[in-house]
């Protein structure tokens, strides 16, 4: 397991980072396992964990060793300050393609990042834009571990109706909205859940990065959920993903600094489906911005 991954992805990695500040290559493992965030086996204490490190260079604290513990993980492998790096290096204006551009995979499960917004910058935010910052639920359910199962990983649901009476499941939770207001996506629903207006949001994105790929960087795109490096050359330009295209060698390279922004955000939000409930005005700001950079129509929509 090369060092950059070993951090998140074998049994020993945090430990070794917690120690050491850095991963060198490590033995495959099966998961994580006890000693991966318990530093003492009889009596099952974890490690003590202050401020943590973004990729954006910030340093955030949730005021809780545990919480932070999560953080180490969840926090994505890019920023808006590694984006506008590489487009600095490629000098091209925000609609001309340049060889010298790739697509940066934020990674997975970002949620960290998401829920502190502006604070960790892990999405890409726009310049002359404001974002929202940490997310502050309750106190109660302010942090991974309240809202989450340590273990099992799963929401806990049943924790929830305590505030919110007509919550049951995890499909209750996508149809709440909190206190935050109006109709973001343009679909003239105004009481449907966050999830909802990020979804309908997410696909609007996608078309508009569709159409400019096609018309602005002349090379027609098509994005595949589950095969790297996500975006490929729509090579018989149908707007389908078909067998033959999802393959590396496919890979999109007709790259502006605007559609790699842009495909940058889609990516955030679809790897981290729990968005709408870590920061949903955080997302839908960058979603909206990012359909403005790629020529959508945002007309009827809303900005949080």
């Amino acid at each position: 397991m090369p060092g950059i991954c070993a951090r998140c992805h074998t049994a020993s990695g945090l430990p070794t980072y917690l120690k050491n500040g850095v991963n060198i290559a490590a033995a495959p493992s099966n998961g994580l396992n006890c000693a991966s965030c318990h530093n003492d086996l009889a009596t099952f204490t974890r490690f003590e964990v202050g401020a943590v490190t973004f990729p954006s260079g910030a340093k955030l604290d949730f005021g809780n060793a545990d919480a932070n513990l999560c953080l180490n993980c969840h926090q994505g492998r890019e920023s808006t300050v590694s984006i506008d790096r590489a487009i600095q290096a490629a000098g091209v204006p925000n609609d001309q393609v340049s060889e010298a551009l790739t697509f940066r995979n934020p990674h997975y499960f970002a949620a960290g990042a998401t829920l502190f917004g502006d604070e960790a910058k892990g999405a890409y935010q726009f310049s002359g834009k404001q974002y929202a910052g940490r997310f502050q639920h309750v106190e109660k359910f302010s942090t991974c571990i309240q809202c989450h199962s340590a273990h099992a990983l799963e929401v806990n649901v049943q924790e929830c109706s305590d505030c919110h009476t007509s919550v049951n499941s995890l499909a209750d939770l996508r149809a709440l909205r909190l206190n935050t207001q109006g109709d973001f996506d343009g679909d003239g629903d105004e009481t449907e859940g966050l999830a909802g207006e990020v979804e309908t949001m997410k696909e609007k994105l996608y078309a508009a990065i569709l159409e400019y790929a096609s018309t602005k960087a002349g090379a027609p795109i098509v994005y595949d959920p589950y095969a790297y490096p996500y975006y490929f050359n729509d090579t018989n330009a149908n707007g389908v993903v078909d067998p033959d295209e999802a393959v590396f060698p496919n890979a999109y390279k007709s790259w502006t600094p605007n559609l790699l922004r842009a495909a940058y955000n889609y990516q955030w939000a679809q790897k981290d489906p729990g968005a709408y409930a870590h920061n949903a005005r955080y997302i839908l700001q960058v979603l909206y911005d990012s359909i403005q950079a790629v020529g959508g129509s945002v007309s009827g929509m809303k900005r949080p």
